[in-house]
Formats: C-alpha cells, sequence, structure tokens
C-alpha cells in the first residue's frame, strides 16, 4: 500500500461480521485457557498480550500502523513523545555511556538529555547539525553509544542531514536515532535514508486535533545489535530467564527488549482510548499534511516580503539555507511549521502574537488549528542564552503553526496582527 493507503487500513483488519473500524479493547487484563499459556507469555515463546503496561489489542493495531508507514520491523507506543526519547535511549545505554546529539532538538528534549540523563549518569554531547563529519568524528569516545537528531528541528525548522549522520553513526558502530514529528512518514521516512530508530511525539501531526499526548518508537530492524557494542543484546536477561534478546527475536531484538523489558519496568504506556484517538488522527494524515504544508508555504512567502520581518526560518523557501536539503529529505513539503523574527525587540514579537484573532496564542504546535508560540518565554524557557542560540533562537523569533484554515483567512489574521507593530 501507498502512504495514503497505509494511514486508513495498516493495523486493523476485520474479518467477517466484525467492526469496520477499530474497537476499544478498554480492558487491563486478559483470560487464558490454561496456567501454561500463561507462563509461555511470560517466557516470551508465544504471542499475546498479558497485561496492558506493556500491551493492549487497540494500542497494538496503532502500533502496526506506524510500523508499516515507517517501513519498520515494529513499533512501541508512549504516554508522550518525551517517554519515547527517552525509553528509546535507555533501551541501550546504562550510567557510565555517552551519546552524541543535534543541537538544534527540541527544549524539552534538550532538559532531558542535559539535565535529567545526565542525572542518570549518561553523557550527552550537543553538535551543530551543520558540522562536518570530521567535526562530529572527534566527539566519539571510546562509550558512545548512539546518535540522535531530528528531522525538523523544532523550533528552528533546520532540516537533519540525515545520510551524513547516518554514514557517521555506522563507521562507529551505533545506531542513528530521529525524531520525525514534524515530517511525520508522509514528508519523510528516515530509514531510507539510513536511520535506524525512528520516534514521534505523536501529539502533534500524527493525533493532529490536540486532544491526546502521546509517542511512539519505531525500530527499523536494519541495525546490528550483536556487534559487540552491546551486550544487553546478545547476553541473557535474568528477568526473563536467560532470553537472548538477538537469538529471540532476531532483527525485532531491539523494539522486543523495549517493550518487555523497559516498558514492563517504566509503565509509559498508552491506554485504548487515547490509542483510538491516535488513530482517528493517523487516518486523515496524508490529506491534513498536505494542507499544511501548501498553506504555510504561501504564508511563508507572504512572511518574507515583509518589512517588518527581520527572517523567516522554512526548508520550502528558495532563499532558506536548508533548502537543497529539503528537496532531498522533504520532496513533498516541509510541515506547517514556520519560525521567523520579528525586528527590533522581544516586545514586538509579543505585540505581534497578542494581536492575532484566528491563530490561537498556545503551548501546541502541528494542529489544524493555526497557533502560535513565543520559545525563548515558553518551551525552551529553562534554557541558558548560549542553549538558545546553539537551538537557533533568538529574542524575537516567534514559531507559527500553519493549520488547515482558508489560506487568505489566516493570511488576514496575520497581516492585520503585522500592522500593530
Amino acid at each position: 500500500m501507498r502512504i495514503e493507503t497505509q494511514c486508513l487500513h495498516e493495523g486493523y483488519s476485520p474479518k467477517n461480521g466484525e467492526p469496520r473500524v477499530l474497537p476499544i479493547y478498554q480492558s487491563t487484563t486478559y483470560t487464558y485457557d490454561s496456567t501454561e499459556h500463561i507462563g509461555k507469555l511470560f517466557d516470551l515463546t508465544t504471542d499475546g498480550h498479558m497485561y496492558s503496561r506493556i500491551s493492549n489489542p487497540t494500542v497494538a493495531a496503532v502500533e502496526a500502523k506506524i510500523a508499516a508507514m515507517e517501513g519498520g520491523v515494529g513499533a512501541l507506543c508512549t504516554t508522550s513523545g518525551q517517554a519515547a526519547s527517552l525509553i528509546s535511549l535507555l533501551n541501550i545505554m546504562k550510567s557510565g555511556d555517552h551519546f552524541i546529539s543535534a543541537s538544534t532538538i527540541y527544549g524539552g528534549t534538550i532538559n532531558l538529555f542535559a539535565v535529567t540523563l545526565k542525572r542518570f549518569g549518561i553523557e550527552c554531547t550537543f553538535v551543530s547539525p551543520d558540522a562536518t563529519e570530521e567535526e562530529i568524528q572527534m566527539e566519539f569516545k571510546q562509550n558512545t553509544k548512539a546518535v540522535f537528531g531530528e528531522t525538523i528541528a523544532n523550533p528552528s525548522m533546520c532540516v537533519f542531514d540525515i545520510e551524513k549522520f547516518a554514514n557517521i553513526a555506522h563507521k562507529n558502530n551505533v545506531p542513528l536515532l530521529v525524531d520525525n514529528t514534524f515530517a511525520t512518514p508522509y514528508l519523510c521516512r528516515p530509514f531510507e535514508f539510513g536511520a535506524d530508530i525512528v520516534i514521534h511525539s505523536t501529539t502533534k501531526y500524527m493525533d493532529g486535533h490536540a486532544v491526546q499526548v502521546g509517542g511512539v518508537i519505531v525500530d527499523s530492524g536494519n541495525f546490528n545489535w550483536g556487534n559487540g557494542k552491546f551486550k544487553e543484546f546478545t547476553e541473557p536477561d535474568e528477568s526473563y530467564h536467560g532470553v537472548i534478546y538477538c537469538d529471540t527475536f532476531k532483527n525485532a531484538a531491539y523494539i522486543a527488549k523495549a517493550r518487555v523489558q523497559m516498558m514492563r519496568d517504566i509503565g509509559a504506556y498508552p491506554s485504548a482510548n487515547a490509542a483510538f484517538l491516535l488513530n482517528l488522527g493517523l487516518e486523515t494524515l496524508a490529506v491534513r499534511m498536505e494542507r499544511h504544508c501548501r498553506n504555510a508555504e504561501k504564508v511563508a512567502e507572504y512572511l518574507s516580503k515583509s518589512d517588518k520581518i527581520e527572517f523567516v526560518n522554512y526548508p520550502a523557501l528558495k532563499t532558506d539555507k536548508y533548502h537543497d536539503l529539503a528537496k532531498k529529505y522533504l520532496p513533498l513539503g516541509c510541515s506547517g511549521v514556520i519560525s521567523l523574527s520579528i525586528k527590533g525587540n522581544r516586545e514586538n514579537a509579543v505585540k505581534f502574537m497578542d494581536a492575532l484573532k484566528l491563530a490561537s496564542n498556545e503551548v501546541h504546535v502541528a494542529d489544524i488549528r493555526t497557533c502560535v508560540l513565543h520559545p525563548a518565554s515558553s518551551t525552551h524557557r529553562q534554557l541558558t542564552d548560549s542553549q538558545l542560540i546553539s537551538a537557533g533562537i533568538t529574542p524575537g523569533l516567534v514559531r507559527l503553526s500553519i493549520g488547515i484554515e482558508n489560506l487568505d483567512d489566516i493570511i488576514e489574521d496575520i497581516e492585520q496582527a503585522l500592522q500593530e507593530i
């Protein structure tokens, strides 16, 4: 199936007389014919659902859909994008390990990496996404276990050179993890360019309607976890009677371990109702993303001609620094998110935002409705001045998330707000 069809049909195929729409299996528990069968479930020697902290039929259907859309061998849904980022790394790292991340990633993820994981004894080195392979190589250490980046950075709109980072990660026998939240698999499938693990905050475009926080981890099945650097996959897990993940789950070892070990212990699994709502969003993802992109392209062109705007970051613009990378990785569009800097001081940015009438001033992004945010005073408020600069955030930077309303209405709203400056 092409992705437009996958959005509707992957993950759930009703049999004769069954519901057309994915049902909500609102149950924490499941019944079995024998204690022997339960034992096999806990020995990981048979398929099935043990408990809804690890898996649930409704959530499993959505996981299968997302895995198919990204072209992976399996997926694991989580209660938030932050939980997905955390579990994706803890699945392969422990105290004393190190990883490398692009400096332009989402501010909340920077805090997770630089503060919380540091408390766990895991060190992160941030590098510019524009650094050369030689410069990035200099940051690798003997204990480096992963490389991390965002397809489209939030909010700088920097396009991540997936192939460049994948090549250098693989030269060092470590995986590349890519946050594909803004692009979604409709605009970019990072596995096709060498990424090994993809994560999403499904709260954004995948949900699309601002009704459900969630996240997901997708496994490409391509990375060799038996290369000697990741003994947790090749040595017995005593908590499962000595199961060896690479032997038992083959190329799905990563996502299997993430579920039965990490999710078992952390417990950040979404409810059946949450997955049902996410699935409703996924069904219209393709048509929504096309509208988001076309609207944003026109708005970015309009903003780039205003004498009240210092600069506009939107990779689809021919003048944008990342336009060539966008043509390579994002040929169908660059999402609906635009970052722009209002001329003058922070107060001018605030005047512009407060004067908007159609666009909502809210702590959210990638919604069907147009919304706006000042990152330096909200989502990235905890970052230092140097971290803000590294993330591409100026005092006057405004993140504008273009919705699927009528284009003329969106532009008229922006026009009247600019007149207030």
